[in-house]
């Protein structure tokens, strides 16, 4: 199914030495990446401590820096982290998995645990002597409160609906929900369907598997490619019905958006679908018109740009079709408002709130949606907070013993640009980030979608 990527024929080692000296040589990120990233300025103190005293990188230095990575995306060069995660993946291989790095990747699996023993579950998490031995065994930080396990997850609420059944309508959405939204916060799933069927959509539930970015951060490679199959195949069969794709984890977006199409462009079933000339390469060109492209001479070229990464093994066509057809839950609404399409009655909610554009949204180049949708509620004031700024939680990074520390000084900026406003709540479409801010802020975390929802309500649908 998965052909083999061509880092694979180096040891993990020598794909991290290659990047310490590529990043060495380039030397950009040291001043653009020094406060928000724990990888980088690692990097830097060994490759200056070599040089200048003479001390070799070792390779069990060169193991740790690939666990300090955590596919934020927000370094500008691509390569870097897809040669981590490929070398990690390599480390893996050799080394297995941890214990607690499958437990904690894995949140439908543990999510389904919780679940049948929802309140013995709780009872164990509040316990004394019980809550430290589950911190020690899954290395979760002691400071760090448990995860939140809901009595009723969104999937079980989805299918009490009928949402995970296909329904007539005038327009159809097939709604990818992600794990985090799916398992801990079921309010904004909730949200996202009330929000959807406001606006006269059909919203569909189709079965799904977690999108995959935990298990390809940790290295299971494995793991993160037979998720993203699955989920591959069941959004390509929603689109052959008429379903229009809509996701709200920024996460997820991120990995089927933007990173499982990388490099699909330069494939020879692309090239062929566009018509390539015999020594054409025909890249889309982002910043003009569909259908627009840059062509490069494919004799210059072949050797530097081909599909020889990651998820090089699955159908290009098809990596394509799902993430240009997959539309972030801000951007999808951002469209109906731009058709006037949008139901934009709203009731006014006269309250100051700050709204933080997550790393994997930011990363979708699609701006900020949710800023333009939320400028849409009367009375409702919101300070955009964002720019290179980073929470720090790094997905369940944050609750890691080793990496809790950390997660706290690079949130450190972020968290200060926050008690400056000192808003009545925060709004971010990541909930990875609302774990951050629940354990360091005192104030309410809403999905962007909570709060549309919210300014909907009382209102009656048929009123002029």
């Amino acid at each position: 199914m998965v052909a083999s990527d061509s880092r694979e024929l180096k040891k993990p080692q020598q794909i991290v030495r290659d990047i310490v000296e590529l990043c060495a040589d380039c030397d950009s990120c040291r001043p653009l990446m020094d406060e928000i990233c724990l990888f980088f300025p690692e990097l830097y103190r060994l490759w200056d401590r070599e040089k200048e005293e003479g001390l070799p990188i070792t390779d069990a230095a060169l193991r740790s820096l690939v666990d300090l990575c955590t596919y934020c995306g927000v370094c500008p060069c691509p390569r870097i982290p897809a040669d981590l995660m490929a070398a990690k993946s390599l480390y893996v291989d050799q080394e297995g998995l941890p214990l607690q790095a499958r437990i904690l990747m894995d949140v439908p699996r543990l999510a389904r645990i919780c679940g049948i023993f929802p309140r013995l579950v709780s009872a164990i998490q509040s316990n004394e002597g019980l809550s430290p031995l589950i911190r020690k065994l899954v290395h979760i930080h002691p400071d760090r409160d448990l995860l939140p396990f809901p009595e009723q997850n969104f999937f079980a609420w989805a299918k009490e609906r009928g949402l995970t059944s296909r329904r007539d309508g005038q327009r159809k959405v097939a709604y990818f929900v992600g794990c985090s939204t799916g398992y801990l916060f079921p309010e904004v799933g909730r949200a996202a369907v009330e929000v959807l069927e406001r606006n006269n959509l059909t919203v569909y539930v189709p079965p799904q598997d977690c999108c995959g970015l935990p298990q390809l951060v940790e290295g299971d490679r494995k793991g993160a490619l037979q998720r993203i199959q699955v989920n591959t195949d069941q959004l390509r069969e929603e689109l052959a019905v008429g379903e229009e794709l809509v996701c709200s984890c920024p996460t997820c977006g991120y990995l089927m958006k933007v990173l499982l199409k990388a490099k699909a462009y330069y494939s020879e079933a692309y090239q062929q679908s566009v018509n390539a000339g015999t020594d054409e390469l025909k890249i889309p060109d982002s910043a003009k018109k569909a259908g627009k492209f840059i062509v490069l001479k494919k004799s210059m070229y072949k050797d530097i740009l081909k599909d020889d990464g990651y998820f090089s093994g699955f159908d290009p066509l098809a990596r394509i079709e799902v993430a240009e057809h997959l539309a972030d839950l801000g951007e999808y609404l951002r469209r109906l408002h731009a058709e006037g399409s949008l139901d934009t009655r709203f009731n006014a909610l006269p309250q100051h709130m700050v709204y933080f554009a997550p790393c994997h949204q930011r990363q979708q180049k699609i701006d900020s949606p949710y800023l333009e949708l939320l400028a849409l509620i009367p009375e409702l004031k919101v300070d955009m907070l964002g720019g290179m700024d980073c929470c720090g939680m790094g997905g369940n990074f944050g609750f890691k013993r080793d990496f809790h520390e950390k997660s706290l000084v690079i949130g450190k900026p972020l968290i200060s640009r926050i008690r400056d406003k000192a808003p009545q709540a925060i709004i971010t479409d990541c909930m990875s980030c609302k774990l951050q801010f629940n354990h360091l802020l005192p104030y309410p975390v809403f999905h962007p979608l909570e709060v549309l929802a919210k300014s909907y309500q009382g209102i009656n649908q048929t009123s002029t």
